[in-house]
């Protein structure tokens, strides 16, 4: 594997861990100049996508994810929610479209969804892109007919994080396993919708597993079109509550990693944000972030205000919009 910061970073499809590691070990500058590179050779580097995040469904999992506010098995004070109505998810979805969001994600905490459930997700799906908007959803595990009627109302991307490497997964989830969620996946490729998977970083892992987390995504067949990349927020009465928190820095690398091994990907600077200094967010579009939740909140924890980012975008020269890949994203798939 080639370390020169001036070559350009092919689209690849058998990466391995050890590979992964060498990059987490290279200088920061020059981690920092592959990845704005490999960034720039599929995207416009100061157009940064926004997405809004809507908790359609809150709280009552029956999952044991130790991070997660919304599980049935933790006491952190989120109250378990019905579904919401249609008409009350399309008027945030237009509130979203006016404070310059272009996505629009719906997440409910459920295991897998039921179908009767899912009648009501497909209207929401449909209404939302009515309105001009991408659609994403993340509804936990799926058959393969569910992500088939998902494709069949329009929806866009299907978000199902795999959340650390494989060998750590199980101190952090024990009530499904990393072959359900890989399964899932393949569900959501087969019916033709766009991936969206990411992971956690933070929660005790090791550099090792961050690697081997990205050379599981970026092996994948396809690789997903939206990488998330989540800083842990410990939320009191979760297992996870207490964690050291990641050096920033380590955070930033793995924003980099994720972008040489899945170059034409775009890699979603997601939770963590509201806790990150305006530097640290500036060093992780550097290198190679080309997108953002928007709005005070992601699903139950904080997220900063408009007016933040806004400011921010204004100081680093950043605009917020649509961001599709060049025509090349495409034809490397």
């Amino acid at each position: 594997m080639s370390t020169s910061p001036n070559s350009a970073e092919a689209v690849r499809h058998d990466w391995t861990t050890d590979e992964a590691r060498t990059l987490f070990a290279l200088p920061l500058n020059d981690l920092l100049f592959r990845a704005q590179a490999a960034h720039r050779q599929f995207f416009d580097p100061n157009i940064v996508q926004m997405s809004n995040l809507l908790s359609v469904k809150t709280g009552g999992c029956p999952e044991d994810c130790g991070y997660c506010p919304q599980s049935a098995k933790f006491d952190t004070g989120t109250k378990a929610e019905k579904l919401m109505a249609v008409n009350t998810v399309v008027a945030q979805a237009e509130q979203a479209k006016a404070g310059g969001a272009t996505r629009f994600c719906m997440g409910a905490a459920w295991r897998s969804p039921k179908d009767r459930d899912l009648d009501k997700v497909c209207e929401m799906v449909s209404q939302v892109r009515d309105l001009g908007m991408e659609t994403c959803v993340t509804l936990g595990m799926l058959r393969a007919e569910q992500a088939e009627r998902l494709s069949d109302a329009g929806l866009d991307y299907y978000n199902h994080n795999l959340d650390t490497s494989e060998e750590f997964y199980g101190e952090i989830i024990t009530t499904r396993t990393y072959d359900d969620r890989l399964e899932t996946l393949g569900h959501v490729r087969n019916a033709g919708l766009k991936v969206c998977a990411g992971g956690i970083v933070g929660m005790g892992e090791s550099q090792d597993d961050r690697a081997a987390m990205l050379a599981t995504m970026a092996n994948l067949p396809n690789h997903p079109e939206s990488v998330p990349i989540n800083r842990l927020v410990a939320v009191e009465g979760t297992p996870l509550a207490g964690t050291p928190e990641l050096d920033p820095l380590e955070f930033v690398r793995t924003i980099g990693v994720a972008k040489i091994m899945m170059p034409a990907s775009v890699i979603r600077l997601s939770a963590g944000r509201e806790d990150m200094s305006d530097e640290l967010q500036a060093l992780c579009f550097l290198a190679g972030a080309g997108s953002i939740f928007v709005g005070t909140k992601l699903l139950t924890t904080p997220n900063p205000g408009r007016d933040r980012d806004a400011e921010l975008f204004a100081r680093l020269g950043l605009r917020g919009n649509r961001q599709s890949s060049y025509d090349l994203a495409d034809a490397a798939q």
